[in-house]
């Protein structure tokens, strides 16, 4: 187990989980070393990325980086400068405007924000707190018309309420929390839907409007697909199994062809704690999870998330939240079908054949790559033909081969282990032990899976792979020469003829990431990448209309990196593939998620959350920082006013698509 960080929530961004995934299956560097160590194979573009992943740190020393030949980078403008400092960054020429912050009213009557009287009731009605998936959603197929949705992650308790920290001999301690700040707190989850406009080229927040709305940590959810109603997720407050209160810990989401808004629970073990006893039917289950986490102090106060009061209530989170934001009256909907585990992302492409593929990551190092292949297929002519398309289906878990093949595994009740001998009497129990069910079909342990983005450009698959520090020196092997693979790496995949819902395909590693000057990082950015463009720990990733791909990062600090977290073009194709650039930096302490394009190109949104998280090893502030001495005020910068995580918009100055 890691150093105990200095406030609790810390931990949980960070994931630095003592890893739960037990299973004897291979890990993706065992893979890529057995894989990269074939003669002959050291040809073409992949030669360099090739010998990084194989060889040893001598060997690194004399290895060149990949050369990009004449062609150039598909992306246009003038570089950021990478660092670290109190405040955001964007690209020359680029405007990059704070639309709506932590506390802004959402709602129609919510109040402003105001930090000395918070409430659960004013919170319930304004923009949550930590901000990370964003969608735009266009009203009557509008660029400059439309619905922003956005996930609120988690809380920070000690950047969010005066007083709560105390020195104490040199140290900051953080307090207990109180019922209402707890209320706050879970007010604070969730997600917002607001309707925004560009009026003479600025975005602004439509007041009133009838698509404004909150969903929180208390909002009624109805639980659909194989898991609803089950014995399993029963409990004293709800007899059905199918009403849960609130979604929790929602990272990277999506919005689907039909135009509905997914919320992605991830991290929801940290909201929990009690114990149960070691012959408990969850017992087993809760520590392929990690669980539960203790992150939070909910259960002084709530006894839903004491498992020892309330057993089952934790397997009622987990899972992907689909709202259907048209509708401010709807209930959204826990769709069990597409599994539950650590949820990182649910983006979607409708398949030749009209079935609807959404990709998620299982956010925890050595865990899996998931998949969810629709039933049904997408009708464009009847989105209501399309609103309940996610609750049958069948949910993969990936599978990548030495040779370069990989395999989608169907994870369904009845097929190879996934039955009552093993513990899985229904579909419904393979749902709910996802992770215990991937582990037997032998999936392949990943270094950390986030977003997963589909590319209908050129048909590729690209994976985030954020890190895995937890790798020891007996783990070390030719493609992983330093016992923490701190930095990262993305994959690409092809499916098989082109199609997402093919249960085959191949994969390449697409970027090893790190700084490409120290020779035993092995990192495989092109010779073309400055020192601003390279860049560690992928997170979050889009795709724009023109098909290029853009990575935002989390974890990237001044000990690590000597830079912050921001957002970097990437090129995929031709002789540029490999050359990253930077677009725009994060204030100290912030991570950068998001991100998401307008389909004409012109708007650009990205979600910072959790600025002033840190700054301990950063020269500005060199200290804790918490509420009453932050290492950054942004985006206010007014000492009567906290740090607040936000969503920007960027746009072109005098107009245009951005990075062209």
């Amino acid at each position: 187990m890691n150093e105990k960080p200095t406030f609790p929530t810390q931990g949980l961004e960070s994931a630095e989980f003592d890893p739960t995934n037990h299973s004897a299956n291979r890990t993706m560097g065992e893979v890529i070393a057995a894989r990269f160590s074939r003669r002959g194979f050291l040809q073409g573009s992949l030669a360099v990325s090739a010998i990084a992943a194989t060889v040893g740190p001598a060997a690194l020393l004399s290895a060149p980086r990949a050369e990009a030949q004449e062609g150039g980078s598909v992306f246009s403008f003038p570089e950021v400068t990478a660092g670290v400092d109190a405040d955001h960054h964007v690209a020359e020429g680029y405007d990059a405007q704070v639309l709506i912050r932590w506390g802004d009213p959402v709602v129609s009557g919510a109040p402003e924000f105001d930090p000395n009287n918070q409430t659960a009731e004013a919170q319930a009605g304004q923009f949550g707190y930590n901000n990370d998936y964003v969608g735009y959603i266009p009203l009557d197929g509008s660029d400059e018309h439309g619905l922003l949705v956005v996930n609120h992650e988690y809380t920070n308790p000690h950047l969010m309420f005066p007083g709560l920290v105390q020195v104490v001999d040199r140290a900051a301690v953080q307090g207990d929390l109180s019922e209402d700040q707890v209320n706050i707190e879970l007010a604070a989850h969730g997600g917002s839907i607001i309707e925004i406009e560009k009026v003479d080229g600025v975005w602004r927040r439509v007041a009133d409007s009838q698509y404004n709305r909150r969903i929180t940590g208390t909002t009624e959810t109805l639980v659909t697909g194989p898991a609803a109603g089950h014995d399993r997720l029963k409990t004293s407050a709800d007899a059905t199994g199918t009403k849960v209160l609130g979604t929790l810990n929602n990272c990277a989401g999506g919005v689907t062809p039909w135009g509905t808004y997914l919320l992605a629970e991830e991290n929801f073990h940290g909201y929990f704690a009690g114990e149960l006893a070691s012959d408990h039917r969850e017992a087993a289950n809760y520590a392929r999870l990690g669980a539960p986490g203790g992150w939070y102090q909910w259960h002084n106060f709530h006894d839903r998330f004491d498992v020892s009061k309330e057993p089952n209530e934790m397997n009622r989170f987990g899972y992907i939240v689909e709202v259907d934001p048209m509708d401010p009256n709807s209930v959204p909907k826990k769709r069990t079908a597409m599994g539950r585990f650590k949820h990182e992302g649910a983006e979607s492409i409708v398949a030749p054949n009209g079935q609807v593929v959404l990709y998620s990551g299982d956010d925890e190092r050595f865990d899996y790559v998931y998949k969810f292949v629709t039933a049904g297929t997408y009708n464009a002519e009847d989105r209501a033909a399309n609103m309940d398309l996610l609750d049958e289906g069948t949910l993969y878990v990936a599978r990548f081969n030495e040779d370069g093949s990989m395999e989608w595994m169907p994870m369904v009740h009845g097929v190879g282990p996934l039955t009552a001998e093993n513990g899985f009497e229904s579909q419904a129990d393979v749902v709910i032990e996802t992770r215990r069910a991937a582990d037997l079909l032998g999936a392949t342990k990943m270094d950390r899976p986030e977003d997963i983005q589909p590319n209908a450009t050129n048909g590729k698959v690209y994976v985030m792979l954020t890190n895995n520090s937890r790798r020891t020196e007996e783990d070390v092997n030719s493609a992983n020469p330093r016992a923490a693979n701190v930095f990262g790496h993305i994959i690409e995949i092809a499916e098989a003829d082109g199609d997402f819902a093919s249960a085959s395909g191949t994969w390449e590693i697409l970027l090893k990431c790190g700084d490409p000057s120290i020779a035993e990082v092995g990192a495989t950015f092109s010779t073309d990448t400055t020192e601003n463009g390279w860049f560690g720990m992928p997170d979050n990733a889009a795709v724009d209309s023109d098909g290029r791909l853009w990575v935002s990062t989390d974890g990237n600090n001044p000990t690590d990196t000597g830079r912050t977290d921001g957002l970097w073009a990437v090129d995929t194709e031709g002789a540029a593939r490999g050359t990253s650039r930077l677009f725009y930096r994060v204030p100290v302490g912030a991570e950068m998620c998001g991100p998401v394009f307008t389909d004409n190109g012109e708007s650009l949104f990205l979600a910072i959350q959790h600025p002033a998280d840190g700054g301990e090893d950063w020269d500005g502030h060199a200290r804790p920082s918490f509420y009453e001495d932050p290492s950054t005020r942004w985006p206010d910068f007014r000492d009567d006013m906290p740090v607040r995580p936000a969503v920007v918009v960027v746009t072109k100055q005098g107009g245009g698509k951005i990075a062209v």
